[in-house]
């Protein structure tokens, strides 16, 4: 059995989908509280759903687990609870860590380009003490999942306990099915796709940089199912642990992505630009851009989903349909 925290999510429950697709059996610890996030799952069979309040408890009696998948965090960039957040982020992440370094069991967990910051030490994936040192994050999720990224490889420098496999996973700008529940975290791909299907035009912040034109602003957007199968692949080849990038390697813009999105809804593109809220300014990444180099070294050869192509799949398979989950 797997178990996936935070598997009622996003990239979550597509991860529970794709190991449920291969037949295997899947626990899963979230909260679903009383709006539709159970739709994230209702397509697929899950073993067991765990309170995050229970995890303990049922860690304590669980079958043997052969993998540990921690997506579960406290995610809004804009979270400004500080010690909620590092009781989510942080403490139990390392104790997951301590569990699955006890047990034996593989560990495969959620980072974020969030720690990376303005990036001005760039985007290099480099697991070590110093080059983590390096990165300056702009905002308290950015900083709590960089804290428990220098924890971990702090303990491994130190040759402390380790499960048998750990790979963190800096995600970049994650976009696909399932992510409905995100309110102001949703994708900028579903946020221009309703504003279009509105009738209104696709809104852009404006730069507040002199170097950079409005809607210039740039990241790296990778499709749901890439990281899915990045994930899959590292549950299928233990002898892989480490700090990875998971983004396509390739900085596009946001007016890139509006047209992407006008492309696939079949409309003539119409877009305005607005001010950045007062809240954004100081915390907003104009550019980010993964570097790929060391998980294609590690033997990851599958090639990442153009932003075109991934938007035309978003849009035609799931915004689409009446049902647009996974």
């Amino acid at each position: 059995m797997y178990l996936v925290t935070g598997g009622g999510g996003f990239i979550g429950s597509n991860i529970v989908a794709a190991l449920a697709a291969r037949g295997e059996e899947v626990a899963v610890c979230d909260r679903f509280g009383t709006e539709s996030k159970w739709r994230n799952l209702a397509k697929h069979a899950v073993a067991e759903v765990i309170e995050p309040e229970g995890l303990h408890a049922w860690l304590e009696r669980a079958p043997r687990l052969k993998g540990l998948v921690h997506m579960g965090a406290i995610s809004a960039t804009t979270e400004t609870d500080a010690d909620l957040t590092l009781r989510t982020n942080l403490t139990l992440s390392l104790a997951l860590w301590e569990w699955c370094a006890s047990q034996d069991v593989p560990f495969v967990y959620a980072s974020s380009a969030a720690t990376y910051g303005a990036g001005e030490a760039g985007f290099d994936d480099e697991a070590t003490p110093e080059a983590l040192a390096r990165l300056r994050p702009l905002n308290l999720y950015g900083w709590s999942k960089h804290l428990f990224d220098r924890r971990v490889v702090d303990l491994v420098a130190r040759g402390r306990p380790r499960p048998p496999q750990w790979v963190g996973l800096k995600f970049f700008n994650v976009y696909g099915p399932n992510e409905y529940h995100k309110g102001g975290m949703i994708s900028v791909v579903k946020r221009k796709a309703d504003e279009i299907a509105a009738g209104g035009p696709a809104l852009l912040f404006r730069s507040g940089r002199p170097d950079i034109a409005d809607g210039e602003q740039k990241r790296d957007f990778v499709w749901v199912g890439d990281c899915v199968s990045v994930v899959l692949w590292l549950l299928d080849t233990p002898s892989v642990s480490g700090l990875y990038n998971l983004g396509t390697g390739r900085a596009r813009s946001y007016l890139e992505l509006a047209h992407a999105v006008f492309a696939a809804m079949r409309r003539e593109p119409e877009i305005a630009f607005i001010d950045m809220p007062e809240a954004l300014k100081g915390q907003y990444q104009y550019f980010t851009e993964a570097r790929m180099e060391r998980l294609r070294a590690a033997g990851y050869t599958e090639q990442f989903t153009p932003l075109e192509q991934g938007v035309e799949i978003y849009v035609r398979r799931y915004l689409s349909q009446d049902d647009p989950y996974a």
